[in-house]
């Protein structure tokens, strides 16, 4: 019986961090055992926003793509690779730009949100505008029938629905609606409290060593309440606590909660109890990393080997494409 097959990706914007692990990576790995799946290191997608400074990308995809290895996605169960090395992505990007209408775009909630808080860049570009619209090329090349995202990104997959539905309803049945397969994203705070982020400076990264990681979590900022160790606390307003609810035991939180409440332990405790479960949990990751890392002639093997298998299916979709579409002429002679 055939699997379902999905798909989803990330940016090469710099190191994958312990918010991806949570938020995507460890889903990703369950999922390898129910679906076909596809992984994509979205690189052009990151010259949405990096056009102007591109040289990085190339160094990033390879940490991307080790991250993955070393989180467990495996090459063996599943397609890992790089959408530039897949041109059919672009060029189905640009049929289907022939038929979106430009409102579409410009009310993906992420597109007006990135124009107000990536205030650094120009982003009046073509090309930032119409990444919602690559991004449901990516999807629907592969024929995905569903996609593995967070609340944040179900808009896009609505899109990607409408935009197959439009292509369907002109020129015949092509694409499936592909469904949101809605991941529960647990909220990572970074170690200033902000959201988790590389530009921030307050990522905790995968691949950090366990002395880099116990040199973040330690200064890290908790209930500004807790002045002095006998202060008492509020968990639910603690940083700190947000990754316990992330890594760390039922019974741990239990114990961090109540000794922050009656002020039972100090911040560095709770920190220490937490450290032992995160570190815990990087284990495998710290045991892999290294191996890959010191083999990037592999890891880009597997890329361009992934790559190779998910041409095939691109240019399948593609010749349907353009069969449907009556364009498929350059095909014929005379």
């Amino acid at each position: 019986m055939t699997r379902p097959r999905i798909l989803s990706g990330m940016r090469p914007t710099g190191p994958l961090h312990i918010g991806h692990l949570t938020g995507a990576l460890d889903n990703w790995v369950r999922l390898q055992d129910t679906y076909e799946c596809y992984w994509a290191i979205v690189d052009w997608h990151a010259l949405t926003t990096d056009y102007a400074s591109p040289a990085e990308i190339r160094a990033n995809v390879l940490e991307v793509a080790i991250d993955f290895l070393a989180a467990g996605l495996d090459p063996a169960r599943a397609t890992l690779f790089v959408q530039s090395l897949v041109p059919e992505h672009a060029e189905l990007h640009l049929l289907l730009s022939m038929i979106v209408p430009v409102p579409w775009l410009e009310r993906v909630p992420s597109y007006k949100e990135q124009q107000q808080q990536i205030t650094d860049k120009d982003l009046s570009t073509y090309g930032f505008l119409g990444y919602p619209l690559l991004q449901s090329a990516d999807i629907l090349i592969y024929k995905a029938n569903a996609v593995p995202v967070g609340e944040d990104q179900a808009p896009h997959i609505e899109l990607t629905r409408e935009v197959a539905r439009r292509f369907n309803h002109l020129y015949g049945e092509v694409f499936p609606e592909p469904q949101t397969l809605l991941t529960e994203i647990p909220r990572i705070p970074g170690t200033d409290g902000r959201k988790m982020s590389k530009s921030y400076g307050n990522a905790v990264f995968l691949k950090d060593t366990p002395e880099a990681v116990r040199e973040k979590i330690k200064p890290m900022v908790t209930d500004p309440a807790r002045k002095r160790r006998i202060d008492p606390g509020n968990p639910e307003i603690c940083p700190v606590f947000d990754l316990h609810k992330a890594f760390s035991t039922a019974e741990t939180r239990a114990w961090a909660a109540e000794g922050c409440r009656t002020a039972g332990i100090g911040c560095l405790d709770c920190k220490g109890g937490l450290l032992d479960h995160l570190l815990h949990r990087l284990e495998n990751i710290h045991a892999r990393r290294p191996e890959y890392a010191a083999r990037p002639d592999l890891v880009w093997d597997i890329l361009r080997e992934g790559s190779r298998r998910a041409r095939e299916t691109a240019r399948a979709t593609m010749e349907q494409v353009r069969s449907a579409m009556k364009i498929d002429y350059r095909l014929h002679q005379g």
